[in-house]
């Protein structure tokens, strides 16, 4: 009985003891291979930072022309006869390079989706021209063979803009795809400009003196020196510049998209495509297509 009883005693108590001994490193690892959970980005906060990258400009002139030469040769038979206003014409255009400035904004984060409102400041500085050049004539209802000249420039120059946008996007982990829209206000130079030649005299006094042998005055006009005994070999005066050079403000809407990545919690890098569409000014227009990738720091 004595031996059993110490049998059944040694047995219970050496049982846990050699129990504690088992190596379960095989089932559960050693303690120093534990792998944390990586700590999840907190994307809300206040950030500034600076981008750099290529933009493209879509610059239209409308009829830029016509009012300008309508108004230089209004009550004229150059304008009444012969509608000079409608012979020039502008041709869309394009223009593009280096676009850089700053941006700053806020983020707010709801569990993942992150809403908040950045603005932006970009400098641009190209410009775009479209140019047209013709003359014409006719023999007018007065007599008079009457020619008209022109040579129209009109040009626009988007020096630098800024932008005030909503962003939204969905967070994954490090990752943050956005989208963005809102108004945009920039700085603009247009110029629209024509020289205007308008000449004539008058050929039915020109042609008599050439048939009839007689010396009827020649009546002309527009000319810087005229001869009477050659009036096709004349010296037509020097055009008439007609126009102006302007700096406006522009306004229109910005939207775009694009990628933010978290470094750390407090450094950032983007990647964006953005889109501005300004309304017409002064008969001009312009839209801006510029991709771009940034870095930021988040406080």
């Amino acid at each position: 009985m004595r031996i059993a009883t110490l049998a059944l005693l040694t047995s219970v108590l050496v049982s846990p003891a050699l129990a504690a001994d088992l190596d379960y490193g095989v089932l559960r690892g050693a303690d120093d291979d534990y792998v944390s959970t990586a700590p999840l980005i907190d994307w809300s906060g206040f950030y500034v930072g600076g981008h750099g990258g290529y933009s493209s400009a879509a610059l239209g002139f409308n009829n830029a022309f016509q009012p300008i030469v309508a108004n230089a040769l209004r009550n004229t038979v150059a304008e009444i006869e012969m509608g000079a206003s409608q012979y020039l014409a502008t041709r869309a255009t394009h223009s593009g390079g280096a676009s850089y400035g700053v941006f700053a904004g806020i983020n707010y984060q709801f569990e993942d989706v992150v809403a908040g409102l950045e603005a932006d400041y970009t400098y641009f500085g190209r410009s775009g021209s479209s140019f047209d050049r013709i003359a014409r004539f006719r023999i007018t209802n007065d007599g008079f063979l009457t020619t008209v000249a022109l040579n129209g420039q009109a040009s626009t120059e988007i020096e630098d803009y800024g932008t005030v946008r909503g962003r939204l996007g969905y967070a994954f982990g490090n990752l943050l795809p956005f989208f963005t829209g809102g108004l945009a206000v920039g700085r603009a130079t247009v110029s629209d400009t024509v020289s205007v030649q308008n000449y004539a005299y008058d050929n039915a006094a020109y042609t008599a003196n050439q048939t009839g042998g007689t010396t009827t005055y020649i009546k002309n006009y527009g000319y810087s020196s005229f001869s009477q005994t050659n009036p096709p070999g004349s010296i037509p005066a020097p055009g008439t510049l007609y126009g102006a050079t302007k700096k406006v403000t522009v306004v229109g809407l910005a939207v775009g998209g694009g990628i933010e990545y978290a470094i750390t919690s407090n450094f950032l890098l983007r990647g964006e495509y953005q889109y501005v569409l300004f309304n017409d000014f002064q008969g001009h227009k312009a839209e801006l297509n510029t991709v771009r990738g940034g870095a930021a720091i988040k406080f």
